[in-house]
């Protein structure tokens, strides 16, 4: 008899998770209340960088002269057209992973699915009937939704989160965007492009205020925004939000943790925008499935437990992707890879999951990747490293596209010249990382990569010019 495996939810863990189970031979249900896809289809990865590509061909309409090209009368963005080349792609995907669920024989119900026991869960469907249904495994994959801050009311109209950000009818003539990390700055990029005047507040001391992303990139990036003269604030926090005269007055002032703060930031200031827009991190969707009545454990803010294997505590219950919390990482296709590995040990497999070498992929502008070990990292878990960098300026390909802002950093162990980690801000970052993560994975040394040729010209040189400089012999810079 075929192994009965159910989950919950088909983001981009549960979906593929559902097809390798399949695969493996199990007869596979997937409940989803939402659409396939999940957020980084329909809320996420997908429509963003929909957006995000105006954007960047926005930009290089207004330097065409640059190029050698003269434009006639102006270029301006049409939201509904690009809104609908949004939804065009997004129903394009969804089609595709439904045509998935029909090609693997996966049974795909629509609703939302809670666990009434071992073995036993219900749907609910869209019209109210329930459906009581059978498993042998169960892999969680309900994900997450953006948090908000607790005492600043999101009205979809003025107050925005993400999800909203996505369907604007009109580019707002003036944002603030409360949050600096990997959503907020993605935003800011994309909208200032669009014509929009940003302002960006955030609370740490500087953008993009990651542990595994290096302070080099956090550096470049807030020189990058200052050009695209977006105001960055940090150290600030929001004190008091209120409407007037149809706009928002936004009370900006120290954070209660900033170190030292200068004269000029300990006073607060008031902006007054059109919209405001909250960037400030997910919070899980683990309410009302029913984990109590399995026994699986949550921590103090809803996030599910598991080991290495992806086990929760309760026994044949699996759990994958963004519903783990940012304890683990919380990324699209971390969530794929979880959802293969806890589809084969749900079939009887044993394998762990590995986070050392995950490439994380931002979409700003310039991009910034980065895989492995940050320098602060490295040293805090007791490696002797040195570092060293390359700009983009010196690469030709750079030159020729006239995208030179940028740098590429190498993180390795000083003796043996083991790859500990990378990390890029410029032009293509976020397809440059390919190499990188395969050489933090393999464990690979900085001269392995110095004795790949690398074609010419192409971005990816700058790898090889890492390398050669980390070996004393730089050709170009």
């Amino acid at each position: 008899m075929k192994s009965k495996v159910l989950i919950l939810g088909a983001g981009p863990g549960g979906y593929v998770a559902a097809v390798r189970a399949a695969q493996l031979g199990a007869d596979v249900t997937v409940i989803e209340d939402d659409n396939v896809g999940g957020t980084c289809l329909n809320w996420g990865c997908i429509p963003s960088k929909v957006l995000i590509t105006t954007a960047e061909i926005l930009e290089k309409f207004r330097c065409a002269n640059h190029f050698g090209i003269d434009l006639k009368g102006s270029v301006q963005p049409n939201l509904q057209n690009l809104m609908a080349r949004k939804q065009a792609v997004i129903a394009d995907q969804a089609t595709g992973i439904l045509k998935l669920f029909k090609q693997h024989r996966i049974n795909f119900l629509k609703g939302f699915g809670a666990i009434t026991g071992p073995g036993r869960a219900a749907l609910k469907d869209p019209a109210g009937n329930q459906t009581a249904l059978d498993w042998d495994r169960l892999i969680i994959a309900t994900g997450s939704r953006p948090a908000m801050i607790p005492n600043l009311a999101c009205d979809g109209e003025k107050v925005l989160s993400s999800n909203h950000a996505l369907n604007f009818e009109q580019v707002p003539e003036t944002i603030l965007i409360v949050g600096g990390g990997v959503i907020g700055c993605e935003f800011a990029c994309m909208l200032s492009a669009l014509g929009a005047a940003v302002t960006l507040v955030e609370a740490l001391p500087r953008l993009l205020p990651l542990p595994s992303i290096d302070e080099a990139c956090s550096k470049v990036m807030l020189r990058e925004m200052k050009k695209r003269k977006i105001k960055c604030l940090l150290n600030r926090t929001v004190l008091d939000c209120r409407e007037d005269a149809g706009r928002l007055l936004v009370t900006v002032g120290p954070a209660p943790w900033a170190a030292k703060p200068l004269n000029k930031d300990r006073e607060p200031e008031c902006y007054a925008v059109d919209k405001l827009l909250v960037c400030i991190g997910r919070q899980p969707n683990s309410a009302g499935l029913g984990l109590e009545n399995v026994g699986v454990q949550l921590d103090q803010k809803g996030w599910i437990a598991a080991d290495e294997h992806l086990r929760t505590h309760a026994e044949h219950v699996y759990a994958i992707g963004d519903i783990l919390g940012p304890a683990r990482i919380m990324l699209a296709h971390v969530a794929s890879t979880e959802g293969m590995i806890a589809a084969e040990n749900a079939m009887g497999a044993s394998r762990k999951m590995n986070y050392q070498a995950v490439p994380s992929a931002i979409f700003t502008s310039p991009e910034v990747a980065g895989v492995g070990l940050s320098e602060q990292q490295a040293i805090e878990k007791g490696y002797e490293v040195r570092t060293e960098s390359v700009l983009f300026r010196t690469i030709g390909k750079a030159q020729v596209i006239g995208e030179i802002g940028g740098e590429a950093k190498i993180v390795a162990e000083a003796r043996s010249g083991k790859v500990l980690g990378v990390h890029i801000i410029g032009p293509r970052a976020t397809d440059l990382i390919a190499e990188p993560t395969l050489a933090v994975g393999l464990g690979a040394t900085v001269s392995d990569i110095g004795h790949s040729i690398h074609a010419h010209p192409t971005l990816a040189e700058i790898m090889l010019e890492l390398a050669h400089k980390f070996q004393g012999h730089p050709i170009h810079g």
